[in-house]
């Protein structure tokens, strides 16, 4: 839908004597709101439609729409520069962004303010059966995709890798999305890939139905050696069942997706996004089940930056207690 902004008492006056000449009167000015997600392969896109049908359909005067990004890394930089006003992005790129470290050594974001923490993901390391590859250590010497450029998939693979001894010199690294992993894969093109998401993941589920996959298991060694080098992962359990041929339960790191603005803002704004979610969650929820994780305690333990007042506000409403770490 197209939507012009109408300022000022001329608008007003104009609009008037429009209806007073017979004409309808022309829709309500929105302003319009960019939710910056992810490739189209992963839960961010999904993830961000859902939210921008909340907002078009819950907050007056607003129009959302969800773009495709680089993610996490470049999602940052989006809102630091205001273009865009939404963004999910994994917890450690913003932990990074706002405190000036790993990716952002030298160019720190001080504005950076969460509303939630949405869901956590899961990081997939993904093989065909057929390549023989069942450990870590086999990706020596192999055809890597270590995810998109400016992802934090590409965050969370450097720290894994990096904490368990394997540089980038050991392996033929591949720069690909989600989409672009998948089909490299079953192509033949690659050996081995990450992805760091919400599972289920439709790139991952798409292959599976055409190719026997495994997904690479960590040792208890790895797992906590990459949870030392980073303190936002976690151990998280990836059931089996959830792709074709993956039977077995498989322990894997977890990293919270975190839903951000600019401390820019208006407390209004993040005031009506953040209750507007909340109180439709339900609504999210039927877009993608990764959802089911968006709650309040989630975003209370789980949220590594500061909350946005308009959001502090919402969860004060409904009596939730604030950590003080989450206060700006």
């Amino acid at each position: 839908m197209f939507y012009t902004k109408i300022r000022g008492s001329k608008a007003l006056i104009g609009t008037a004597m429009l209806v007073s000449m017979g004409f309808a009167a022309p829709a309500v000015a929105q302003d319009q709101l960019s939710i910056a997600t992810g490739g189209t392969g992963g839960v961010y896109y999904p993830m961000g439609g859902g939210l921008a049908e909340i907002i078009n359909t819950h907050i007056e005067g607003y129009s959302a729409t969800a773009e495709v990004t680089g993610a996490s890394v470049e999602n940052m930089g989006l809102i630091a520069t205001g273009d865009a006003d939404v963004a999910i992005a994994l917890a450690d790129t913003v932990a990074q962004a706002y405190s000036g470290t790993g990716r952002f050594e030298g160019q720190q974001l001080p504005m950076v303010r969460s509303l939630a923490s949405l869901y956590a993901n899961m990081v997939h390391i993904v093989a065909l059966e057929s390549s023989g590859i069942t450990s870590l250590e086999d990706l020596r010497g192999m055809r890597v995709s270590i995810g998109a450029p400016g992802s934090g998939t590409e965050v969370n693979t450097a720290a894994i890798l990096e904490a368990n001894g394997i540089t980038y010199d050991d392996i033929e690294e591949q720069r690909l999305n989600f989409n672009e992993t998948a089909d490299a894969l079953a192509n033949g093109d690659i050996d081995a890939g990450f992805w760091s998401v919400g599972a289920p993941t439709s790139s991952i589920l798409n292959l599976a139905t055409t190719q026997d996959i495994v997904i690479i298991a960590l040792t208890e060694d790895q797992l906590a050696a990459s949870m030392g080098a980073d303190e936002t992962f976690a151990i998280t359990t990836l059931e089996g069942g959830t792709y074709t041929g993956v039977d077995e339960d498989i322990s894997v790191l977890g990293i919270p997706n975190v839903l951000t603005v600019s401390s820019e803002m208006s407390d209004d704004l993040a005031y009506a996004i953040t209750s507007a979610m909340f109180e439709n969650i339900a609504e999210l929820q039927a877009v993608h089940p990764a959802a089911n994780q968006t709650t309040v305690e989630f975003t209370l333990n789980a949220t590594p930056v500061p909350l946005h007042p308009g959001a502090i506000r919402y969860f004060e409403e409904i009596g939730a207690e604030i950590p003080d770490r989450l206060r700006p």
